[in-house]
């Protein structure tokens, strides 16, 4: 609470220099010495005589299996990309970590959780790996032929599994208490379709059952509609507490509430953190302002992308069994993905929109705005009716979004929260493009390359102008670098380049780099400040 740092992220992140024990004795003596009342430049003092820098556990790591020219570059006809790809082939030596052996012989120092295995980090403000974002890293690393760093990967996240029973978050004991969007499931089924290890796979499959069994447990909730009740799942973390890496943003957001309600509030923040979306205005659908983020209500929804992920989760356990030779664990995965399919068109498909929408469990009703995370069950394949694919189009079209040059925006409203407009995220182009692409209409296999081609152009513009890539990106006015939230924008980065060469790779022969775009100064910080209804002048008439 005394922000000696700007980010209160840097301090949770600080190894100890000592024994807890003997940091806690010090500054208990520090304390009485002033009385309870420590000067700020002597706890500043205090802090760097107890702590390390941040980042003093890790080593940077060079893959083993990274090699100077994967097969895939060939593919991409335009130079200008080919050269890009190439640079961002290049990214995965700079954002390869290791551990150093004292977090495993001193753990009670670090808040780092020890793993085995290298591994990718995002970048920038995040130097230890998370959970949804380790996806998309992999999928680039596939096509960079590391199937070895994969495989590590997978290893450290079935460890966390077999230790915690559940994936956390990211890899810190503070994160212990959530999880992130379950892919683990389908990082398995990346790895084994790319090298056919049934062996793996086989070590492993209660292991990985044993995560969805963490979901089904903790995270299930029953609707009751029409006289039916169907069992979907939500987001929820059942603790309280601010978060420790943003604890004084959380402990400030709270203090204008009852002291009864505080409680609640820091449980729905970290219900909002295990979405990934941390945070949007997906969530803020409580309280009398629906723009301020004290009215988070995240354990309220169903929301849409989190079902679409543990159906195609469901569908490759059975899948795996199948394969395995155990049908009986195969029919009830089967079962369970075929419970899940009927659940999600009763409860969260929208015939007249042709789309899937969150459900407001409080209220019981569905919650149409945009976000393209109402399109997530087509990218997952959860879905029975092929022409679903055509009507998601229509559902773009009406909802104006392919009006957007430069990607598609995460909702259309403007609150200052980093998963709203103007942001684009990496992975959410993903949902919408494979999602598309997988419609038999050449119309709408169409429309996912163009979607394609206007987000490789502001990835390349950008990088062309700033020499990085970034978490996030501004497309209200050109590409830019995002912005809004609780901290800057951060270069690096993880899943930004995934996507990227996934894009490169399915559509290299057609994709361009075309001319630089004019770059205009963002207006993030205009946008967060000023009253909402200008929001209606940079929307699409």
């Amino acid at each position: 609470m005394a922000k000696l740092y700007p980010d209160d992220k840097q301090f949770v992140d600080m190894p100890l220099s000592t024994t807890p024990d003997q940091v806690l004795q010090n500054f208990k003596e520090l304390a009485e010495a002033h009385n309870h009342s420590i000067p700020w430049q002597q706890l500043q003092v205090f802090v760097q005589e107890h702590f390390q820098a941040v980042g003093q556990e890790l080593e940077p790591w060079i893959p083993g299996d990274w090699k100077d020219s994967p097969r895939f570059l060939q593919k991409i006809s335009d130079t200008k990309l080919r050269a890009w790809a190439g640079q961002l082939h290049r990214l995965w030596k700079k954002l390869g970590k290791k551990m150093k052996p004292e977090v495993l012989s001193h753990p009670e120092r670090f808040s780092l959780i020890y793993s085995a295995h290298p591994f990718i980090v995002p970048g920038g403000r995040f130097v230890e790996f998370y959970y949804w974002d380790s996806y998309w890293v992999m999928e680039g690393l596939l096509l960079s032929e590391m199937a070895e760093m994969v495989k590590g990967m997978l290893q450290n996240f079935l460890d966390l599994v077999k230790t915690y029973g559940h994936v956390p978050n990211g890899g810190r004991v503070y994160y212990l208490q959530r999880s992130q969007p379950p892919l683990l499931t389908l990082m398995m089924d990346l790895y084994v379709t790319h090298t056919n290890d049934t062996t793996f796979l086989q070590e492993n499959i209660e292991t990985l059952a044993l995560e969805l069994d963490f979901w089904t447990q903790n995270r299930s909730v029953s609707v009751r509609l029409e006289g039916e009740s169907y069992v979907l799942n939500r987001y929820y973390v059942p603790y309280g507490g601010p978060r420790p890496e943003s604890y004084s943003k959380d402990s400030e957001l709270a203090d204008a509430l009852p002291e009864g309600e505080r409680e609640a509030l820091w449980a729905e923040l970290k219900a909002g953190a295990e979405s990934g979306w941390d945070f949007s205005s997906r969530w803020l659908v409580g309280g009398p302002n629906p723009d301020l983020l004290s009215s988070i209500r995240t354990s309220k929804l169903v929301p849409v992308d989190l079902n679409a992920f543990l159906c195609q989760a469901e569908d490759l356990m059975s899948k795996f069994y199948s394969r395995l030779g155990n049908e009986s664990q195969a029919t009830k995965y089967r079962t369970s993905r075929a419970q899940r399919l009927a659940a999600l068109n009763a409860v969260l498909w929208d015939e007249e929109k042709g789309a899937w929408f969150d459900f407001d469990l409080e209220n019981s009703k569905k919650n149409r705005e945009f976000y393209p995370s109402n399109l997530t069950p087509l990218w997952a394949g959860c879905f029975s009716d092929p022409v679903v694919t055509d009507k998601a189009l229509k559902y773009l079209e009406d909802s104006q979004i392919l009006t957007y040059q430069y990607g598609i925006p995460t909702s259309l409203r403007e609150t200052g929260q980093q998963w709203d407009f103007p942001n684009a995220w990496a992975p959410l182009q993903d949902f919408v493009i494979r999602g598309l692409a997988k419609s038999p209409s050449p119309r709408t296999q169409e429309v996912a390359f163009q979607l394609a081609q206007n987000w490789i152009r502001t990835n390349f513009d950008v990088y062309s102008q700033k020499s990085a890539m970034y978490e996030k990106y501004d497309i209200s006015n050109g590409g830019q670098p995002g912005c809004g939230g609780e901290y800057e924008v951060q270069e690096g980065f993880g899943w930004t380049n995934g996507v990227a060469l996934m894009l490169l790779d399915r559509y290299g022969d057609r994709l361009s780099s075309g001319t630089q775009l004019a770059f205009l100064e963002p207006h993030c910080l205009a946008a967060a400040l000023l009253p909402n209804f200008l929001l209606l002048s940079l929307l699409p008439q």
